[in-house]
């Protein structure tokens, strides 16, 4: 498959380096050009950088790496990701982190797939901390767990493998309005690590039995 992660940050990198040494084609893009092609020299093993719009066309699944608040305005600069798996890693945190600025009847991804109505936006690795992805995917080292929410199956099924690829376990929660408890078990990941000193190699799972 491959992959165009849109962000330049801490968690783009990371998960341009999973997918990547998984052997996927692997495109970094920002709205700001030369922080995409630095990344993209960051992480090397043939991660590449394009402009966003192109990036996002000639992808089988792109990433929204970009906060929340940003999402818009990325989903306008490529047009909608109209026919496109989009995978939401965001979690819409406030700005001082005290909790979540939306939820209970909606979700961060449910508002994204409002806003680009003809992609199929699926929920995952928002529980995930980039240093969980420093660390081969694995916290306490251990494979972490990827939660991953969807309407369309076939699109959730295809962000499931592409997780299995990259060392992670997976967990399919149903349809994309669970993420309403994806994204404030994120925040509680974040208390956790942050507020309460825990650090980032920390991220929740599921116990099943075998």
């Amino acid at each position: 498959m491959s992959i165009s992660i849109i962000g330049a940050g801490n968690m783009a990198k990371g998960l341009a380096t999973r997918f990547a040494n998984a052997g996927h084609p692997v495109t970094l893009a920002s709205r700001d050009k030369a922080k995409a092609e630095a990344a993209a020299r960051d992480v090397g093993n043939g991660v590449s950088s394009a402009p966003l719009a192109s990036a996002a066309q000639s992808a089988d699944i792109v990433v929204l790496a970009v906060p929340f608040d940003a999402a818009g305005d990325v989903i306008e600069a490529a047009d909608g990701f109209a026919g496109k798996i989009v995978v939401d890693i965001t979690n819409p945190m406030k700005a001082d982190f005290s909790g979540l600025s939306i939820g209970h009847t909606t979700s961060a991804a449910e508002e994204i797939q409002k806003r680009a109505p003809q992609a199929k936006v699926v929920k995952a690795f928002n529980t995930i901390f980039a240093q969980v992805l420093q660390n081969g995917g694995q916290a306490a080292g251990r494979p972490a767990t990827v939660f991953v929410a969807g309407d369309d199956e076939a699109a959730r099924a295809a962000v499931a493998e592409l997780a299995r690829s990259a060392g992670f376990e997976t967990l399919e929660t149903g349809a994309l309005a669970t993420a309403r408890y994806l994204e404030p078990a994120a925040a509680l990941n974040i208390a956790l690590g942050y507020g309460l000193g825990h650090g980032t190699d920390i991220a929740p799972t599921w116990q099943r039995a075998a």
